[in-house]
């Protein structure tokens, strides 16, 4: 057997580093022939045949351990599960005691023969080594001990330990040399030397600009797009659903948008005032500021591992938050849109504090469901005060509160009602809003709009700028919306000239469902309420929910993809992408599962699009040398290709306007099959080339032409993907065009030819459905 390890950059105590030290410690255990290379993850690749990206499936595969029924079996696979569950995450977390314990009673369960290591030897030395060689008081774990003590005189364990060190060495030699853009992770393009201007003959017109450091402002006379993702709220790592149904839809656009050659500005951060924060905090036992800068990170983190392109990513606790939104206020307060009036609140006598919304939990009174927010219900969807809670219970202690009053600010929505269905009614067709979008907020006008409070008894928060209220702040569906001109603000002193130039500037917005009504019907009637001329939402773009394996999302069940988890598998980011945008729930709700993801990953990437790239490059360095032949593209194959690729670019560019992100990403991976069948039918060939030379010049030039309209027309689901095409092609990115055209000429050279995609072993679908759980599991 022959296995090949890949070794991304290696920090001792990390995760990839243990894993890494799995690997090559497995390898050497099971005196499997083992090839050490660089890569962009750790992986076990055997014989070319079987990817392994989970480092303990990839040791029971070199160790040899089966599931043969046995006890010992048994005792074998629950100790290697104890691990991945309990043990490292306890070794992550630095719980070095807790982590000892739970691998001593594992470890004190095992047997095997003294002179050979198993698997579970060699997963726990692995995971648990660092924390031994650091422990002071290892002599309190007897069986730990000696079997540690074993270990380190096992010459294979050294062995493995050098070639990890060793790893790390070479590492810090290369650190200066560079890698490429850590957006391109993933693609084997790495191989292929830079852009070579020398050796193009291209269209230097259908070029991409490239973003440069200046600040993107609105432009006279261009089409200005002001692009909005909606803001990810602070207290938790977002997972598949949130990513597709916000920020990944907004960059898919936005990239559309720059590929068109549209002045685009995409603004995201992270919402982080209100009661879900407070409450967050309580539960780490941190302040609410240090709990933003944690969450903040991982999730500015977690979009830049996915490639989301924000031309800035902000947050919603600055000063440009607190006075845009007190300007605003000021504003709509002067012009007599405001009311004052005692609610009766919830109010914990135990906590002595009124209960904001998300303090509370109870019955739904409109269906029952019994873990009802005292904001909205997550059941039915249906917008709550706390008080409506049947047997209301304060989220902190689960006691019961008491009613109180409290005096608070008001919104009077029902005096800006003809205003705002004025503007809903122009929009709402000028814009093309999605379906879900429009019937959201139809549903809402038709109701009646009534006054609504926008104050909280919090503390952390936006203060309100009045006398009288100095002890309250303003409720969080207020002032979020803000957080658009807030961060646009923090990226240029000139927001105004996005958030107040209507004429000039068309507003994107892209949420889940949700989230709709803040964003058609408040915000507008507060920008309404200001008497400015404000830029306001032309397109609403929304999601349903993306579910996961029959159930839903849940961090505290430990079901599902959360963002950070993505990264784990060693799937490339341009995968995640692919399925999550060719799987968006636009419509109607949708599901993700292991097995379409291995699908898609397997069937359409690469026996598609990955085949169609691959194949015709390699032919062209092959049989041509990488040079694109000059060639008479006027036969009738040319011809009708020419015209299906036609027809098949202007339905994408109308999906695409229209936001359908979904079919357009169908249309585009239509034109790539039909660029399949253009070579099945030419018979491309050694034949082809010695007998028909005249037809195989032209059917390598119409190909590679193909090929470049495809890494463009990729480029907003995919672009570390269309990144790798282009710099195969010896081409920089170009921008979609409104029809097919010749921009390679002959006598280009290009690159070489790597592979784009890398297939996925079906049995690893079980491994991460027990990973990351399923509807079945807990």
């Amino acid at each position: 057997m022959v296995a090949t390890i890949s070794l991304t950059k290696l920090t001792p105590g990390t995760k990839p580093y243990i894993n890494a030290f799995k690997l090559v410690l497995a390898g050497i255990v099971s005196d499997a022939k083992v090839n050490q290379q660089p890569g962009d993850l750790v992986s076990l690749i055997v014989n070319k045949d079987l990817l392994l990206t989970d480092a303990n499936a990839a040791v029971k595969y070199l160790v040899g351990s089966g599931f043969d029924g046995s006890d010992a079996a048994l005792k074998e696979s629950a100790a290697i599960e104890k691990e991945e569950a309990l043990v490292a995450p306890l070794v992550a977390q630095k719980k070095t005691s807790e982590a000892l314990e739970a691998a001593e009673k594992v470890l004190a369960a095992q047997k095997k023969p003294a002179d050979k290591l198993t698997a579970v030897d060699v997963i726990y030395f692995a995971s648990l080594y660092d924390v031994l060689i650091a422990s002071s008081d290892i002599a309190k774990y007897p069986t730990i001990a000696a079997w540690f003590k074993t270990l380190q005189e096992n010459k294979n364990t050294a062995a493995a330990l050098e070639s990890i060190d060793q790893q790390i060495s070479k590492a810090a030699k290369k650190k200066q040399l560079g890698a490429q853009d850590k957006k391109s992770a993933g693609s084997k393009a790495n191989v292929l030397a830079d852009l070579d201007p020398a050796t193009q003959k291209l269209d230097e017109q259908v070029f991409m600009p490239k973003r440069g450091e200046e600040k993107v402002l609105p432009k006279d006379g261009h089409r200005n797009v002001l692009i909005t993702s909606a803001l990810p709220y602070v207290n938790n790592i977002p997972h598949l659903g949130n990513i597709i149904g916000s920020t990944l839809s907004a960059d898919c656009f936005a990239r559309y948008c720059r590929a068109r050659g549209y002045n685009t500005l995409l603004i995201c951060g992270t919402d982080e005032y209100g009661t879900a924060t407070e409450t967050k905090a309580l539960e780490e036992g941190v302040s609410c500021q240090a709990l933003c800068d944690k969450y903040s990170a991982i999730h500015e983190k977690v979009y830049d591992w996915f490639g989301l392109s924000f031309d800035h990513f902000g947050r919603t606790s600055t000063p440009e938050q607190t006075q845009i939104s007190q300007d605003i206020f000021n504003k709509v307060h002067a012009n007599g849109y405001t009311s004052e009036n005692v609610m009766t609140q919830l109010f914990c006598e135990k906590c002595q504090r009124f209960l904001a919304d998300r303090y509370v939990e109870g019955t739904c009174p409109l269906c029952n469901y019994e873990d009802a927010r005292g904001d909205q219900c997550d059941a039915c969807g249906k917008l709550l005060n706390a008080t409506e809670l049947v047997n209301p219970r304060c989220k902190l202690d689960g006691t019961a509160p008491i009613t109180k009053d409290s005096r608070h600010l008001f919104l009077d929505l029902d005096r800006l009602q003809p205003d705002i269905d004025a503007f809903n009614a122009r929009v709402n067709t000028e814009g093309k809003w999605s379906s879900n979008g429009v019937h959201i907020t139809q549903s809402w006008l038709k109701e009646g709009l009534r006054p609504r409070c926008i104050t909280r008894d919090l503390k952390w928060g936006t203060p309100v700028p009045l006398p009288g209220f100095e002890s309250k702040v303003f409720y969080v569906w207020f002032d979020a919306p803000i957080g658009y001109p807030s961060i646009t603000a923090r990226y240029t002193a000139d927001w105004e000239k996005w958030w107040k130039n209507p004429d000039n500037v068309k507003l994107y917005q892209f949420m889940g469902k949700d989230n709709v009504p803040f964003h058609s019907v408040i915000f507008p009637g507060t920008q309404i309420a200001t008497k400015e001329a404000w830029t306001m939402v032309h397109h609403i773009s929304t999601t349903e929910y993306l579910n996961y394996e029959g159930g839903k999302f849940s961090k505290s069940r430990n079901v599902g993809v959360f963002g950070t988890n993505a990264e784990e598998t060693g799937i490339p980011p341009s995968v995640w992408r692919y399925y999550l945008l060719s799987s968006r729930p636009e419509t109607s709700d949708s599901m993700f599962t292991w097995n379409e993801f291995i699908t898609k990953n397997n069937s359409e990437l690469l026996n598609n699009l990955g085949n169609f790239v691959n194949r015709v490059i390699k032919f062209a360095m092959a049989k041509y040398d990488g040079v694109v032949p000059e060639a008479d593209l006027t036969g009738q194959s040319e011809a009708d290709l020419t015209n299906d690729i036609n027809k098949l670019l202007q339905e994408y560019i109308d999906n695409l306007e229209n936001t359908k992100l979904r079919q357009g990403l169908a249309v585009a991976m239509a034109i790539s099959a039909r660029g399949n069948l253009y070579l099945q039918d030419s018979n491309v060939s050694n034949t082809l080339f010695t007998e028909q030379r005249s037809k195989c010049d032209a059917v390598v030039n119409m190909a590679v032409n193909l090929i470049y309209l495809l890494s463009a027309l990729i480029y907003p689901y995919m672009p570390a993907t269309s990144e790798s095409i282009s710099r195969q092609l010896n081409a920089p990115l170009r921008l979609i065009p409104d029809t097919f055209t010749f921009d390679i000429k002959g006598g280009h050279k290009m690159n070489g030819a790597a592979y784009l995609f890398s297939r996925i072993d079906e049995k690893m679908e079980e491994v991460w459905k027990s990973k990351y759980g399923s509807s079945g599991t807990k």
